[in-house]
């Protein structure tokens, strides 16, 4: 398999790579890691087989505070047209939403925290990434924004008790995941600890180091696999998904 090249995009130095970078790695992937703002970001996405966009503490539309989001909206933006294998993670997902012409609004039923389960819908048994992950996926949770509305034409992958719109892909091979799969219990400690936004509902929360690290484990047993077919999209190895189902054969009779 050759080597696929991915832009990874880090909006915030308190989300980075982690597992995900390792499991991009070891099935092949080349990485050019892109911490923002100091890193920039390329002109336009040529030369690349795929993108990442991790996640981050800002909104997705907080232009006035972090104005190189625009510039990660339009990558996205491109990406989308392009067809370009492209995995994003929650920020980065409600950036891609709002890019693809979605929307990003407060949560209305409060703060998603901790580790937690997603459930597959139907049209994920049938994609290329997705179909091979359990019914119930073990998962990271911690974001106030959500994604009320779906770009026109998104395909539905996930769904959560709280939130509905936890996985969605747009075209064949451009994927957005509202949880994290990259994140370490260090990482998520430290999120708690600094985040003064989410103090009242993390109290509700069990996020001690024993219980993070399981969660981590089922989390990897799940998604280390799922970072492995997508690094096979980027390199053409795997199919994309079909814009349409296949339909069942007429019979005669």
């Amino acid at each position: 398999m050759s080597s696929p090249r991915i832009l990874a995009i880090q909006p915030d130095r308190f989300d980075p790579l982690g597992p995900l970078g390792e499991w991009l790695t070891e099935a092949g992937a080349s990485i050019d890691l892109r911490l923002m703002p100091d890193d920039g970001l390329p002109d336009s996405l040529a030369g690349y087989d795929g993108l990442v966009v991790l996640g981050g503490g800002m909104n997705a539309e907080q232009d006035d505070e972090h104005p190189w989001l625009a510039s990660v909206r339009a990558l996205l933006a491109s990406a989308v047209s392009e067809d370009l294998t492209t995995l994003c993670v929650c920020l980065g997902a409600q950036l891609l939403a709002v890019a693809a012409g979605g929307r990003v609004t407060e949560g209305p039923d409060g703060p998603e925290l901790g580790p937690s389960i997603v459930f597959k819908k139907d049209a994920a048994w049938v994609d290329p990434l997705f179909a091979d992950l359990p019914l119930m996926q073990d998962v990271l949770q911690f974001h106030s924004d959500a994604i009320t509305h779906l770009p026109p034409n998104a395909v539905l992958l996930a769904s959560s008790a709280r939130y509905a719109n936890q996985a969605f892909r747009l075209n064949r091979r451009v994927y957005g995941v509202q949880f994290h799969i990259e994140t370490t219990p260090d990482v998520v400690l430290q999120w708690a600890e600094n985040s003064r936004s989410k103090a009242e509902a993390l109290r509700t929360v069990r996020l001690d180091r024993e219980t993070l690290g399981q969660a981590h484990d089922d989390i990897a047993e799940a998604w280390r696999p799922f970072a492995h077919r997508f690094v096979e999209l980027a390199a053409g190895t795997r199919e994309p998904a079909q814009l349409t189902p296949p339909s069942l054969p007429i019979l005669d009779g």
